[in-house]
């Protein structure tokens, strides 16, 4: 199949990192995939909008032990509509016309072993948007018909860009933190893109939420959102046995971790309580993370890497926010804000999301 209802033009806009190291690079003239050159099953989207995350600096500035290609169109929370498909696609799940999301998990086998045990996302042959493939910081940008995302009626793109990210990450985190309905959750970075949101989907699903930041501004955004209780870690002189007293004096039963730094890891350990879990979701650029063996043992303390979620974490979690549970709290800037945006998140002075619009 090939589009002809849209006009596809030969070139766009798009933010292009040209090499290790480089300076980011707005571009007027970056080419443009055409439906005759698409292949059987991938499809062409029209970007609206799309997020800007943590990740996204770290592929920028190449810190992290596995490298990003290069030249590199970074971006994986991208929504827009399908403006063409590949000849020869079969039993097509989308079809022009249809809104859909571009996450990080561009692309799975959906035949190996971790595909096959519901984890798509540590796919032996994955390919990850705006890291090995292009991604969104582009007006048009090529995705595969499997694994692009259905967007809910009544979710706008703006909010829907960030779920497709830091929603479905920190929903999966959370959906397999041991926990139940009563039970205390901390979420260190409470304030931050991924913690505003995690705030939500634990209020959700029923549990009592610590919520752990610093500023007047982050601590009213997330008792707003649900939290219960509120620390600041730079006004706290004991941050662990605060963190103990405000949970019933016996500490949280998990903690979701989203910070870029090892000292939010190895604290959790101390503040859990017995039979307690730490998520371990944040992605330093190099982190190890130092569990005192024996608290660990004697706590029976649960540790779990979370890696972002796979296609029916990523359904759920929008549903969740088509459904009125859970908004993102952002600003809308354009593409030419990306390099500002990543001095804000570096600097740690971004509140919830910001969303490039892709069409100016």
């Amino acid at each position: 199949m090939s589009s002809t209802t849209y006009q596809i033009p030969k070139v766009q806009k798009a933010a292009v990192v040209p090499s290790v190291g480089g300076t980011l690079e707005i571009r007027d003239n970056h080419p443009v995939k055409q439906p005759s050159e698409l292949l059987p099953g991938e499809c062409l989207v029209k970007l609206d909008c799309t997020g800007v995350c943590h990740t996204d600096l770290h592929a920028a500035k190449n810190d992290w032990p596995v490298p990003a290609k290069t030249p590199l169109v970074g971006g994986h929370e991208g929504v827009g509509i399908v403006v063409a498909i590949g000849e020869h696609t079969q039993d097509s799940p989308v079809k022009l016309g249809d809104r859909v999301g571009i996450k990080w998990l561009a692309y799975s086998c959906l035949d190996c072993e971790p595909c096959r045990k519901g984890l798509e996302q540590v796919c032996y042959h994955g390919q990850y948007s705006g890291f090995t493939v292009d991604g969104t910081f582009s007006q048009y940008v090529v995705s595969w018909t499997s694994h692009v995302t259905p967007i809910p009626e009544g979710l706008a793109s703006t909010e829907a860009a960030s779920i497709l990210c830091a929603g479905v990450t920190v929903y999966r985190a959370i959906k397999y933190s041991n926990t139940k309905i009563g039970d205390w959750i901390v979420l260190p970075g409470a304030g931050g893109g991924l913690g505003h949101l995690a705030v939500q989907y634990a209020a959700a699903m029923g549990l009592r939420v610590l919520a752990i930041d610093t500023g007047s501004e982050k601590r009213d955004l997330v008792m707003k959102l649900g939290a219960e209780k509120w620390i600041d870690f730079k006004e706290t002189k004991n941050l662990v046995e605060d963190i103990k007293a405000a949970t019933d004096g016996f500490g949280p039963h998990a903690a979701v971790v989203t910070a870029a730094n090892s000292e939010a890891f190895e604290e959790a350990i101390d503040y859990l309580r017995p039979g307690g879990t730490l998520m371990v979701v944040g992605l330093p650029g190099h982190g190890k993370l130092a569990a005192d063996i024996f608290y660990t043992v004697t706590k029976s303390i649960n540790i779990l890497g979370s890696y972002v979620g796979n296609r029916q974490d990523a359904r759920e979690a929008l549903d969740i926010a088509a459904r009125g549970k859970a908004h993102c709290v952002y600003a809308v800037k354009p593409l030419s804000a990306l390099q500002e945006t990543y001095e804000g998140l570096a600097k740690g002075t971004v509140v919830g999301r910001v969303v490039l619009n892709m069409q100016e």
